[in-house]
């Protein structure tokens, strides 16, 4: 039945993924949005999976062959970690992500990018990156990394594809066609290296407050929105026409 409607979905909405080359003379800079224990590892939360979960393992093995490649060339890395202060919930969703627990830390497979001259890590209390890099002074992080790297390409990978993933995209769009994120040219989601969550609806009939998620459609759903909001999809990437993922 869900390969059924996600055909019809593709036949309705399709999306067309590209193959993108990132020239030599390009500075590039890439996004790990919220690869955490707490969406990620299996039973770490109340968000975290109850099993093993094919394309969450795909994304994390996906994000760390970038992340390397990244910090190989000292090229610049910026990852949002969710991370919430207790008490204050974040409607419609159970308490997640703790800040202080190991729930708001990077997945083990990406512990290492903490000591790496080149990562900046910048904890959230919300779903969109660029949101919760705002300083109270008003300055906001991820628009000065963007700038004080001269980054004209972005690359984006992480969890959910069709919530953080989704609104960092779109509000980072909104905001370089507003001419607030020069030199900043193209955002690219790399398909790949972005997962979302499975929550069937024989699940949400029985639980109070929660809408069904399933999770092929929802991945689907948000590549597309993301792509008709300006990013480019990519089903691969290419590096100086050689490295290639």
């Amino acid at each position: 039945m869900v390969l059924q409607i996600l055909n019809m979905l593709k036949n309705e909405i399709p999306l067309e993924e590209e193959s993108i080359v990132i020239p030599e003379d390009a500075k590039a800079g890439l996004v790990l949005v919220d690869i955490i224990n707490g969406f990620c590892t299996v039973g770490a939360g109340n968000l975290a999976p109850t099993e093993p979960n094919r394309q969450i393992c795909q994304m994390i093995e996906e994000s760390v062959k970038l992340a390397e490649l990244f910090c190989d060339n000292n090229w610049p890395v910026i990852a949002f970690l969710d991370s919430h202060h207790p008490g204050k919930l974040e409607h419609p969703y159970p308490p997640h992500c703790i800040t202080g627990t190991d729930e708001s830390n990077l997945v083990p497979a990406l512990r290492w990018i903490e000591t790496k001259p080149n990562v900046t890590i910048r904890r959230k209390d919300c779903y969109d990156g660029f949101i919760g890099s705002i300083q109270e002074d008003g300055s906001n992080i991820f628009v000065d990394w963007v700038k004080s790297n001269k980054i004209q390409v972005l690359l984006v990978v992480g969890i959910c594809t069709d919530i953080c993933v989704l609104d960092f995209v779109c509000s980072t769009l909104s905001a370089k066609n507003r001419g607030f994120l020069e030199p900043l040219e193209d955002v690219v989601v790399y398909s790949p290296g972005c997962a979302t969550f499975d929550f069937p609806v024989s699940l949400a009939r029985n639980t109070k407050d929660h809408l069904p998620h399933p999770q092929v459609l929802m991945h689907h759903v948000g590549l597309y929105m993301a792509k008709g909001r300006g990013a480019k999809i990519a089903r691969e990437v290419f590096f100086n026409t050689s490295k290639s993922l």
